[in-house]
């Protein structure tokens, strides 16, 4: 192998992310109660786009809030897809919900930060990859769902911070978007790149790729446009 292959970097997943927010931009209340304020319409939309990939990922204390099966209720004819989970404490109560459904394998990313009574009740439900540093490698988790798991298509679910990361990383390809009829307000409360104040290193460039109204909600698709992104000020 030359040396030009030897540096590119390894093969990963397609990342979309799907999210609704409210109209003065919150994912969340700032006491990070469930996102359940968008529509049933909104619901289906969310299940029809996880079918439409390979695996779903969702960061441990959204996953806990919301407490989600990760499943595709009602879509027959169709392997659900991997449940993965990212947490950098690894603090993840076994008693959550998605380790007691039935569905598709859940594969777990966290540090030598979990403790190992906890990683011990999850190792008979979930694979689990540990990783050496503080926070987890999202390059080396997308690498090795690609490889290990043939995952070529990933919906990440939240949360912002975790979408910050990715973003961060330039490793976002697609955003979902659903805009709901709502204004939560509250310094406090997350946004879809979590709490205010944390910038970007860059700002990332977006183009609007599709968009439909469903009530009093908005439905937005958006791609990543490489090459054009921006400081932050």
């Amino acid at each position: 192998m030359s040396s030009g292959d030897a540096s590119k970097p390894p093969p990963r997943p397609f990342v979309t992310a799907n999210f609704a927010i409210t109209a003065d931009g919150r994912i969340s209340t700032r006491n990070f109660t469930p996102s359940n304020f968008s529509s049933k319409r909104d619901k289906r939309r969310l299940v029809k786009i996880r079918a439409a990939c390979d695996a779903v990922l969702i960061g441990a204390r959204t996953l806990a809030f919301d407490t989600m099966t990760l499943g595709i209720p009602g879509v027959r004819g169709k392997n659900p897809p991997l449940r993965v989970i990212v947490s950098n404490s690894g603090r993840i109560a076994p008693t959550l919900r998605v380790f007691q459904s039935a569905g598709a394998p859940i594969v777990i990313f966290t540090t030598k930060k979990m403790p190992a009574k906890t990683r011990a009740a999850l190792a008979t439900v979930a694979d689990i990859f540990i990783h050496p540093r503080s926070s987890v490698d999202l390059a080396l988790v997308l690498a090795i769902l690609r490889a290990d798991y043939g995952v070529k298509r990933l919906v990440c679910e939240g949360g912002g911070a975790l979408l910050h990361s990715f973003a961060a990383a330039d490793l976002l390809d697609e955003l979902h978007l659903t805009l709901c009829p709502l204004v939560f307000g509250g310094s406090a409360a997350p946004t879809l790149t979590g709490v205010p104040g944390k910038f970007l290193p860059k700002s990332t460039q977006l183009k609007l790729v599709g968009m439909k109204r469903a009530g009093d909600e908005c439905f937005t698709r958006w791609r990543v446009v490489r090459g054009r992104t921006r400081a932050a000020n």
